[in-house]
């Protein structure tokens, strides 16, 4: 490949197509790509940012103050949160900037940052803010900071299950690619179905770098036909609660269904060839761990295809889309379903399988017979993962020499780990 002179100041540069970041910096540009789309697309919008420190989002405001110029080159105002509250707080009244006629702006896009605890203390306005809902020409992410091993937290925390009680749709990037185009699809879900969206970053994605594809043209969101109810689905000038929670569950959360499935974030990777018998569902970081596992049992899609392995990944866990899951399933004996902490893919798709003609067997937390197989505590390691996924294709697709012999290597891979000491603790 050619070589390019390159510059620290790239990763900020819209004109620079291919640039080397961190997850706290595609972010950034992520906020700064979303302000120059809508000026193309003739929108007049401005940004902001507000949220509070903590890991794995510790960075995100080092980062911000430090792309000050090119914020308020591009109309985005970065102004940390005296607390997680008053920073989703200040977010929500974003979106009521146009409701009055008196905004200089068509619009204002935000984004909330804050750790598992800070979820947990904002969700009365999380709550509030959604039924609300979002401004037409706005949206607003919120940033969840999930520490599954407690490294710098007082304990573990995975907060999904707290926006899925608030209904706010969830996107959860396998990497910092992820993070800019999930950011994106994130702003403009949250424009179409009047919600907010929650985008999960944990070490693994926000912190990790990457050199990633970011031209302003990557992405071609695709807008669904719907059937909007009158008056929309958009943020209005209203104290009607009742009729806020009847347009969130009549009407919202079928447009965010509509949304994610028109713009492909849940698709099928290994399609499993002519007579797929095993799929495997995952997300996220965890679709990580899936992919490096099988390629440690030897097994690309051509492989895949031959022993009738079906690979789907999610990019949105909730609302997951039951037609997605349909297709997925169809003609499936089994389906793993591997994700962290607790069950919110194995659940919806169990729910939504049940009873029905050829329903599969579907595994997750624990197997058929009630054992552990991803356990909920702590995190997944990837050569777990193929130990499992390796014993879960013996027994359903068919013996083989090969993965047999790979198993048994991981295995004793994973015994000499578990003697080994680690020579400091915390």
């Amino acid at each position: 490949m050619t070589l390019h002179d390159v510059a620290l100041g790239d990763k900020f540069d819209l004109g620079k197509e291919r640039v080397f970041l961190s997850g706290a910096q595609a972010v950034v540009r992520m906020l700064l790509m979303q302000r120059e789309r809508d000026r193309l697309a003739g929108l007049n919008t401005a940004g902001f940012v507000s949220g509070y420190r903590g890991s794995p989002l510790g960075g995100l405001d080092q980062q911000l103050w430090r792309a000050k110029q090119q914020l308020a080159g591009s109309n985005i105002v970065f102004q940390p949160g005296l607390n997680e509250e008053l920073a989703a707080t200040a977010c929500w009244g974003t979106q009521q900037a146009e409701l009055l006629g008196e905004g200089k702006q068509d619009g204002v896009f935000a984004v909330w940052y804050g750790k598992g605890p800070g979820v947990d203390r904002t969700g009365d306005v999380f709550r509030h803010a959604n039924l609300a809902g979002s401004s037409r020409h706005g949206g607003v992410l919120a940033l969840m900071g999930d520490d599954h091993m407690a490294e710098s937290s007082t304990t573990a925390h995975a907060t999904e299950f707290a926006f899925v009680d608030h209904m706010i749709p969830i996107l959860n990037p396998a990497g910092v690619q992820e993070l800019i185009d999930f950011g994106l699809y994130g702003f403009a879900l949250s424009r179409f179905a009047g919600t907010w969206a929650a985008v999960k970053c944990v070490k693994d994605n926000i912190e990790s770098t990457a050199s990633v594809d970011a031209p302003l043209s990557r992405l071609v969101i695709v807008v669904p036909d719907f059937d909007m109810p009158p008056g929309g689905l958009n943020i209005r000038r209203e104290f009607d609660t009742l009729g806020q929670e009847a347009r969130l569950h009549d009407h919202k959360r079928a447009a965010a269904a509509a949304f994610i499935r028109a713009d492909g974030l849940n698709r099928i990777v290994y399609s499993g060839g002519s007579s797929p018998k095993l799929g495997i569902m995952s997300v996220g970081k965890s679709y990580l761990d899936v992919r490096q596992a099988l390629d440690d049992l030897g097994i690309d899609e051509v492989s895949a295809a031959t022993l009738g392995i079906r690979l789907f990944k999610v990019g949105c866990p909730w609302p997951l889309d039951l037609q997605h899951i349909a297709e997925f399933a169809r003609g499936l004996e089994t389906i793993v379903v591997v994700e962290e902490k607790r069950p919110l893919l194995e659940v919806q798709v169990k729910e939504s399988l049940y009873g029905t003609a050829n329903q599969p067997v579907v595994v997750g937390k624990k197997d058929e017979r009630g054992e552990w197989l991803f356990p909920a505590k702590g995190v997944l390691d990837p050569n777990d993962v193929a130990i499992a996924l390796g014993e879960r294709i013996l027994r359903t697709v068919g013996h083989s020499d090969e993965i047999a012999a790979r198993v048994a290597r991981l295995r004793q891979h994973q015994a000499m780990l578990a003697e080994t000491r680690d020579v400091a603790s915390r």
